[in-house]
């Protein structure tokens, strides 16, 4: 719910100062620093909550930890990239695949009741994909309806 509020609230302030700025209104670049801010925020996750992050990640990949921290990296060099005018394009694509390989994670995490801020097994459960699942489709479509075309 988190990544939600902070999306929609970057955007709306985003969106607002840019028109005071520039004078007119610009969705595309308002949505792109706003999916920058969220994914900043959400890769503060995987380094301070690293251990339930862990824990969120399916048996049968290898090395968590370090796939935990490189996509985490990955969210903020995603970030960083669509700030940059030439090359979002590339940068929403490649987020559109990150979000889509995250999703068995989520859902892994879900079934097993994993609490990754505790790092525990006392989780929201399966009923958290009826919002999980949506807000995942949810960023995919942000990226590719507001950024991409």
């Amino acid at each position: 719910m988190k990544p939600l509020f902070v999306l929609l609230g970057s955007f709306i302030v985003t969106f607002l100062i840019l028109r005071w700025l520039n004078g007119r209104w610009d969705y595309r670049l308002a949505a792109r620093i706003a999916m920058a801010v969220m994914l900043f925020f959400t890769a503060m996750g995987h380094f301070v909550f690293t251990r339930g992050m862990v824990m969120m990640v399916p048996a049968f990949v290898p090395f968590k930890r370090g796939m935990v921290y490189f996509t985490g990296i990955a969210e903020i060099a995603g970030g960083v990239v669509l700030l940059l005018n030439h090359w979002y394009g590339i940068a929403a694509l490649l987020l559109i695949l990150l979000f889509m390989l995250m999703l068995p994670a989520n859902v892994y995490a879900a079934f097993h009741r994993v609490n990754y801020e505790k790092g525990t097994l006392d989780g929201k459960g399966p009923a958290y994909l009826w919002f999980r699942v949506p807000l995942q489709a949810f960023f995919i479509a942000w990226i590719y309806f507001l950024i991409l075309y």
